[in-house]
C-alpha cells in the first residue's frame, strides 16, 4: 500500500496525467527521494482519492498518471462545527492540525474581546491560506479526504449573527460550568463547539452565546488552555457520538 499521500486540487480520473507545480516536485524529489516509477496516492480535497504512479520527475516538475480510484472511510458521521477563539502563532497551528486530523468538518477563527491576536482584513487573509495549508498537511498525513472548511477570520459577535442554522447542539466550554460535556443531548449529525482564546471569553460574550442558543459545558475541573480545551472537547464528542471505537 502506497504510503506518501499528496493533495492535489481539482478533477481528475483514472488514466489522465497531473502536472505538479515546482515546489511539490521539490518536495516528493528532495525530501522524500521519490523516483519515476514510484507509486502513491492523490486526493483532492472533495472526495476522490486515487492511486498514481510518478511517470517523470525532475528538479522543478514532476507528471503522476492516476491510476484507480481507491474507497476510504476516514469522514466521520459526526459532523463537526469547531468555532475558535484566534490564539498566537504555533497555537493556532496546532489546533488546526489535530482538529483536522480529529475529523472537525468546519473551523471559523473568532476574534474575541481578550484575544491576543488582532488581525486586520489582509492579514486575515494570509492567515487563513496559512492555516488551510496547515489542514491540507494534516489530511496528507491522516488520511482524510476532504478538507475541512476553514472560514475566513470574523469578530465572534458578527458571527453570532450569521451563524449556521440546523444544528443539533451548540456549546460553549466555559470552566465552572456545571453540565459535563458528556452529559449534553445526543447529537444526531451536527455540533457546534465555541472555544476561547488564551484569556479566554468575557462574561458579555458568555451572555451573548447563551442568547444566542449556546449551551455551556464544563471539561472537568481544571481550566485547560485553549490548544488542550479544543482537542480535548473534539475527542469527546468522537468517542461519545463520533467514529472514535
Amino acid at each position: 500500500m502506497p504510503q506518501t499521500r499528496l493533495h492535489v486540487a481539482g478533477s481528475y480520473d483514472a488514466g489522465s496525467d497531473i502536472e505538479l507545480g515546482s515546489e511539490q516536485a521539490r518536495y516528493l524529489g528532495r525530501v522524500l527521494r521519490h523516483r519515476t516509477g514510484d507509486l502513491l496516492l492523490v486526493f483532492n480535497g472533495e472526495g476522490g482519492e486515487f492511486e498514481a504512479t510518478i511517470a517523470a520527475i525532475g528538479k522543478t516538475s514532476a507528471t503522476l498518471r492516476v491510476g484507480e480510484r481507491t474507497l476510504t472511510s476516514t469522514e466521520s458521521s459526526l459532523r463537526v462545527h469547531l468555532v475558535q477563539g484566534i490564539s498566537r502563532g504555533e497555537r493556532m497551528d496546532f489546533i488546526v492540525q489535530k482538529a483536522t486530523e480529529l475529523g472537525v468538518k468546519r473551523i471559523t477563527p473568532v476574534l474575541t474581546e481578550f484575544g491576543v491576536v488582532k488581525l486586520d482584513a489582509a492579514r486575515g487573509v494570509k492567515r487563513r491560506k496559512h492555516w488551510h495549508r496547515v489542514a491540507i498537511s494534516a489530511c496528507e498525513q491522516c488520511g482524510r479526504v476532504r478538507l475541512p472548511l476553514i472560514d475566513e477570520p470574523i469578530p465572534l459577535k458578527n458571527w453570532f449573527g450569521s451563524k449556521p442554522q440546523h444544528v443539533d447542539s451548540e456549546i460553549i466550554l466555559k470552566p465552572g460550568a456545571t453540565t459535563p460535556l458528556k452529559h449534553i443531548e445526543s447529537p444526531v449529525t451536527k455540533i457546534c463547539v465555541l472555544i476561547g482564546p488564551e484569556g479566554g471569553f468575557s462574561e458579555t460574550e458568555y451572555e451573548d452565546a447563551e442568547v444566542a442558543g449556546f449551551q455551556a459545558v464544563s471539561l472537568g475541573p481544571r481550566i485547560l488552555r485553549t490548544e488542550t480545551a479544543a482537542i480535548a472537547s473534539i475527542a469527546t464528542l468522537q468517542s461519545e457520538w463520533g467514529d472514535f471505537t
